[in-house]
């Protein structure tokens, strides 16, 4: 409180003693018990008046104990279960917690941790997913610049997230407590399974598998990779203590078609503990889209040649290069290519619009414009005979597929007749043109959709340049090659918009999360917030339907499917206003992540201990665990002084006493008839 405030109460003081003496004693013949408490009343009430117009800043101050955070996180997960440490970490954590002396010096945190970290003092040991490193995301944001101890109890075998040992904060020491049994035992484990989600109808895909091996002696073990009853492939491994893992590279047929599931298989004559991870199930969904793809020229171009080179870098796409009077059945083709169309393309343009069959239609100096004005009605073109070079613009807007620039700005120009060219109907423009960096208003890469038929032009030549300039850019084709690739799948698919798009793996594990997501559009294609999506889900063995509703999320409808059991589903997912359906099928594999271990991982316990300067501890040394939080001088409680300013103003009761002092006043005035 300042000195002018405390002078100005001085002069309240006054003020209101003057005028409650002037008021009532002064002069007063009878200084009675009702004068001196009406004098009193009035004295109150002004200088509750004048004290709230001065409204002085009350100051208080409060002294608290603040104590150091202490974490005690427990791994929730059935890995705890499996290796039968469930008792010992309740054991611990409740020794931990209830200790008087813990109590006293530190704030108490309990956490729990699977899949997700949360507060929690139950633990069921049923997570299906470990992640510790939520525990370091999640305790960074609640205890924020504040040093404090952790002690986690766990096995340390993490099963999602990234990697724990360098994700929590130095400067907070970490104590693992590591449960499960140490002991070395005879294991052996396919540690990873790498292999494509999609495959291509005969052909032969790629599996990578990565096994590993804990005991003490030499053993031979049999791998083997099978379909049902079928042993696809079969090989023998050995393992000794000083070679503990091995990496099996192979091809498998894909000889049918839709979902095919497989099993890799380890085993030994010895006798094993642990077989659940001796067994990894996976799956692959075998694609038939071998796409063949004619390029029909009556000239030599190296324009041909690059788009050869650039189909062909994938392998599903294979290319013929015909001239127009010698293409026959073009039902045998999936994309026709037409460069450079004149008047011997005719043949080729009506058998396209018979059988169906999408074109790439690319123009050049050479080409008959009145001609493909007369088979097409996409593009108008009136042009001169002058040549032009055009730069090429890119539309960021462009939405039939998804395409990155990559640097056509900075192509050399394409070579084209110069006039005009006309859009008609509804098109998309990936690129525009321009000439010497001024933009023309046409377009020089456009498609167009019209009854499920799809085209592409390119307005120009020397794409062959492109290619180049594109590996000049980046020291290899594979930029230029993948673009092209994309308007290749784009002319091979006949898919028109459809109002219903539902995504959704065809295989997931047991215990990862099954989330499928849908978007529904109105008739002008726009996302439609007010759809009603529902879904059905069968199993195709026991017949049982389950029934669930999408919650709408941002731009999508969203289902969590989590405790469906291993097998096969059948879905439908369904719009009740419009009664539009989608319907198709996953697999749960049988896969129990969380008993893939034997051992709990005290190797990477120790180095997150070692990481922030903690200790590892076992579960017989807890007592020292203890020992060790109470001696350390780093966590001491803190006094702290808390400082409250309050302005008078604020105070509600003040303004209730003066309400009173008057409302009494003039009662007892009127009582006595001095009004």
């Amino acid at each position: 409180m300042t000195t002018t405030t405390i002078l100005l109460i001085i002069l309240s003081l006054v003020v209101a003693g003057g005028l409650s003496f002037y008021h009532y004693l002064y002069k007063a013949k009878n200084k009675s018990k009702v004068s001196l408490f009406l004098a009193f009343l009035r004295f109150a009430s002004i200088f509750s008046i004048l004290l709230l117009l001065i409204n002085p800043i009350i100051t208080k101050n409060t002294l608290e104990i603040v104590k150091t955070p202490l974490a005690v996180v427990v791994d929730n997960s059935n890995s705890i279960t499996f290796l039968n440490a469930n008792e010992k970490a309740l054991e611990m954590y409740k020794k931990i917690t209830s200790n008087t002396a813990i109590q006293d010096k530190f704030d108490l945190q309990t956490y729990q941790f699977d899949r997700e970290f949360e507060p929690s003092s139950t633990f069921n040991f049923k997570g299906t997913q470990t992640n510790l490193e939520a525990i370091a995301k999640n305790l960074k944001s609640i205890n924020r610049n504040v040093i404090f101890p952790t002690v986690i109890i766990t096995d340390g075998n993490q099963t999602s997230g990234n990697d724990y040992v360098y994700s929590f904060d130095a400067s907070n020491k970490v104590f693992p407590i590591i449960v499960g049994d140490t002991t070395k035992l005879f294991d052996l484990k396919i540690n990873q399974l790498n292999v494509n989600k999609y495959a291509f109808y005969k052909n032969k895909f790629p599996v990578e598998v990565f096994l590993q091996y804990s005991g003490t002696k030499i053993v031979s073990a049999d791998f083997s990779i099978s379909q049902g009853n079928s042993v696809l492939s079969k090989q023998s491994i050995s393992f000794s203590p000083s070679k503990k893992t091995a990496t099996i590279n192979l091809l498998l047929p894909a000889n049918k078609v839709g979902s095919q599931v497989f099993k890799a298989s380890i085993s030994s004559k010895e006798k094993e503990k642990n077989t659940f991870n001796n067994n990894k199930n996976f799956a692959v969904e075998v694609i038939d889209q071998k796409t063949n793809v004619a390029i029909i020229s009556a000239i030599n171009h190296p324009d041909i040649a690059a788009l050869k080179h650039a189909i062909e870098t994938n392998a599903q796409r294979k290319v013929t290069i015909v001239k127009p009077n010698e293409i026959k059945s073009l039902q045998d083709y999936t994309v026709l290519i037409l460069y450079q169309p004149t008047g011997e393309f005719k043949s080729a343009f009506e058998g396209a619009k018979l059988a169906g069959v999408n074109t790439f239609i690319i123009t050049g100096n050479n080409t008959d414009f009145n001609f493909l004005n007369e088979q097409q009605n996409s593009l108008s073109f009136r042009l001169s005979g002058q040549k032009e070079d055009y730069l090429a613009g890119f539309n960021s807007q462009f939405n039939l597929f998804a395409i990155d620039n990559i640097g056509f700005e900075n192509f050399p120009p394409l070579q084209n007749p110069f006039g005009n060219v006309t859009a008609n109907g509804n098109v998309s423009v990936l690129l525009s043109s321009k000439i010497r960096n001024i933009e023309t208003n046409s377009p020089l890469l456009v498609f167009t959709e019209n009854q499920g038929k799809r085209s592409a032009f390119l307005l120009g030549e020397n794409s062959w340049k492109w290619r180049l300039q594109s590996h000049i850019d980046n020291q290899s084709f594979e930029k230029f090659d993948i673009f092209i690739d994309k308007i290749i799948q784009f002319l091979a698919s006949n898919n028109a918009k459809k109002s219903l798009v539902v995504e959704h793996e065809s295989f997931y594990n047991s215990g990862e999360a099954i989330e499928i997501t849908a978007q529904y559009f109105n008739k002008n294609y726009e996302f439609d917030e007010k759809a009603r999506l529902t879904i059905a889900v069968t199993n195709s063995k026991t017949k049982q339907t389950k029934n669930y509703d999408l919650l709408k999320g941002n731009n999508s409808y969203k289902v969590n499917l989590d405790g469906l059991t291993a097998g096969s589903y059948n879905f439908s997912v369904k719009e009740l206003n419009s009664k539009t359906t989608y319907s198709s099928h996953f697999e749960i594999l049988d896969f129990d992540i969380e008993k893939q271990f034997v051992n709990p991982d005290v190797e990477k316990l120790s180095q997150l201990a070692l990481q922030t300067q903690g200790k590892a501890y076992f579960p017989d040394q807890t007592d020292a665990l203890i020992k060790s939080l109470l001696e350390n001088e780093e966590y001491k409680s803190i006094q702290k002084n808390n400082v409250t300013k309050t302005p008078l103003i604020d105070w509600v009761w003040l303004l209730v006493l003066i309400s009173t002092l008057l409302a009494t006043e003039w009662f007892v005035r009127k009582y006595n008839g001095l009004l």
